[in-house]
């Protein structure tokens, strides 16, 4: 199921704008049940849900039309049983390839928020809605009051891998926050320091924030939240206290859109598996 990038409706509320700040009530997340395989053509289930607490579904299922599925050599997956229920999607893939695969959802476009001549809050595209770039000119009033206009881009990624690990899937689309392994994901292990680059737009997202939760948040008092930011190159480093699932979420925002925005946001989230040493 090919996404045309940043084209495809597919979740159910505004993601696209979403910056780091905002997504801490809501957060966007795929699950898969294994990460690291092994054997001939396995099957792996994935979760997809948007919740108050990661990993557990607790607000809404996340859409998964838009979904994307690479294999190792870079061919479109299509995911079996798919299914929909109040709090969570489900699919599977079959991993008939050896290498890493990557799953990812991404969408974007402009957004514009104004206030009409009563002090009303308005915007466009409405909430879980979308709309293509040629409407601005009618959608939005031409003397509206305190307009804002961004161009925002959101990208929600994760990983799983048969046999050896493949870097194929990580040749960057160079549209939005993309995150660019130097460390696999499939590689990961509890104490040890893993390295990543963040690029947007295919160049290095300086300054881009980054916070790293782990899961099971649910179970205790503190988010136990790692925050770092990324270096002029873009470069991050994360060292992992313990094995688990993490969730590691990246804002990025700049003044150098083209008109009618006045401003670029990229959001990035990944779920990773760390193992144990």
């Amino acid at each position: 199921m090919r996404l045309t990038a940043f084209t495809k409706p597919a979740i159910c509320l505004a993601l696209a704008a979403l910056t780091l700040s905002q997504a801490h009530a809501h957060r966007a997340w795929i699950l898969p049940s294994s990460t690291v395989l092994s054997g001939d053509a396995p099957y792996v289930t994935f979760d997809a849900a948007i919740s108050n607490t990661l990993f557990h579904p607790d607000h809404v299922a996340m859409g998964i039309d838009g979904v994307e599925i690479l294999s190792p050599l870079g061919n479109p997956v299509k995911p079996e049983h798919a299914a929909k229920g109040k709090y969570r999607s489900t699919f599977d893939i079959q991993l008939a390839e050896q290498g890493t695969y990557k799953i990812a959802y991404a969408a974007g476009g402009l957004r514009a928020f104004w206030e009409d001549d009563d002090g009303n809050r308005k915007m466009w595209p409405g909430r879980g809605q979308t709309a293509k770039d040629s409407e601005f000119d009618t959608a939005v009033p031409k003397d509206a009051k305190n307009l804002r206009v961004s161009r925002s881009y959101r990208r929600i990624e994760t990983f799983v891998t048969l046999g050896a690990p493949t870097d194929k899937v990580f040749t960057p689309t160079n549209q939005g926050l993309e995150l660019i392994p130097q460390t696999h994901p499939n590689d990961l292990y509890a104490t040890e320091t893993a390295r990543f680059r963040l690029l947007f737009n295919g160049e290095p997202a300086n300054g881009a924030e980054v916070e790293v939760i782990p899961g099971g948040m649910r179970y205790r008092d503190s988010q136990q939240a790692i925050k770092v930011k990324a270096s002029e190159q873009g470069y991050i480093s994360i060292t992992w206290p313990v094995a688990g699932q993490y969730f590691l979420e990246a804002g990025y925002q700049d003044d150098k859109a083209k008109a009618p925005a006045t401003q670029r946001r990229g959001s990035y989230s990944a779920t990773f598996e760390v193992l144990p040493l």
